[in-house]
């Protein structure tokens, strides 16, 4: 494991997207972004889809510098089309309309279709949350995706389907409970095949309905000469919670790809595509007598005075693990694996960064 520098692992990321043909802009969000997911402790989010990203690009299964298409506006409901932009792109453009209906009218409805993948979606509940509102994200993915059995199934049907939410507090961080429907996310697959932390005892299912944690039942024979779209193997990601997650996940599918009228989960080998439905709420409009701090402040306190578990230092709140890694990899550096590092430094050099460049990064 090797530790590379936040700062200078950003402005590689940057420098990369630029050179694969990204403005400045655009480039700047995404390494701000994955990086951001690094930080946060969500590695299967963060620079590791660097390489898969740039190969998107090349191939057109993304498209760079695209403004989002308004397909229609109203006083509370947005549906925005991301026409296949990155998600780093679509997200903030879409997230910050829902931001101002809601500060005019109280709540905001958004619907996102067509994004490339939109990364992390704790960022949007994280952003809802520092102009002060509740947000709630139902997502889903059609195409590439679509990695993950149904609940009593061993053939894939649908995404990792994540959702979201964010609470605001006054004067200190946000809770931000963020979780994939399924037992992992399929970064974290990713993370597991190129050497990172080994995935969950029986996250996975073989084809055959054989439980496994074996990463190659996904991704197929490991042949580093292919892109991992490329190469696809006959097992799935099993939804969390058996069939509390896996009901979960289908809801995402009719909220996230159905009502945006992006599509619910189908086959399509050319590229990724993400839905997102999004609730913005505004507290004042809600809130009055000023209860709803207090309140949440008082339950917090309560939640945390639980007498630990056994083998349990603490307990934690939803954000919380990723405010104490973000502290804690902004002193130390981004850790990342040897085969994903050297994985990133391929990419940075095909597409033109200088060698010089790539040195005095590591930690």
């Amino acid at each position: 494991m090797i530790h590379v520098d936040y700062q200078k692992l950003r402005g590689l990321v940057q420098d990369v997207f630029e050179r694969a043909g990204c403005n400045r802009d655009e480039a700047e969000r995404i390494g701000r972004y994955l990086v951001e997911s690094n930080l946060a402790g969500h590695d299967s989010h963060g620079v590791i889809r660097v390489p898969r990203y740039v190969n998107w690009l090349k191939e057109g299964k993304v498209v760079a510098n695209q403004t989002p298409e308004v397909a229609m506006d109203t006083d509370v409901i947005t549906v925005v089309d991301g026409k296949s932009g990155f998600g780093q792109s679509v997200g903030p453009f879409a997230v910050q309309m829902g931001i101002d209906k809601a500060k005019k009218n109280g709540a905001s409805i958004v619907a996102i279709r067509n994004s490339g993948h939109l990364g992390r979606i704790g960022d949007w509940a994280e952003m809802a949350a520092a102009a002060g509102q509740i947000s709630i994200h139902f997502v889903n993915t059609t195409g590439l995706g679509m990695l993950v059995a149904p609940f009593g199934g061993a053939e894939r049907r649908m995404s990792t389907n994540p959702i979201a939410i964010g609470v605001p507090r006054e004067g200190t961080w946000p809770l931000i409970l963020d979780f994939a429907t399924s037992i992992v996310a399929e970064g974290k697959c990713l993370v597991a095949l190129s050497g990172g932390k080994p995935l969950p005892k029986g996250a996975l299912i073989d084809g055959d309905g054989t439980l496994t944690e074996d990463p190659l039942v996904i991704y197929g024979k490991f042949d580093s000469s292919q892109p991992l779209d490329n190469r696809s193997g006959s097992g799935a990601i099993r939804a969390m919670g058996e069939h509390k997650g896996s009901g979960l996940s289908i809801m995402c599918e009719f909220l996230g790809g159905a009502l945006t009228r992006g599509g619910a989960a189908q086959k399509d080998e050319n590229k990724l595509l993400n839905g997102m439905l999004s609730i913005f709420m505004s507290i004042e409009a809600f809130d009055a007598g000023h209860f709803f701090g207090d309140e949440v402040k008082r339950y917090v306190d309560f939640v945390k005075t639980a007498k630990p578990a056994a083998g349990v230092d603490e307990v934690l709140l939803p954000g919380e693990p990723e405010m104490i890694s973000r502290a804690k990899r902004k002193a130390e550096g981004v850790p990342l694996t040897e085969n994903a590092w050297e994985s990133i430094l391929e990419t940075a050099r095909a597409v033109g960064v200088p060698e010089s460049d790539l040195k005095g990064l590591e930690v």
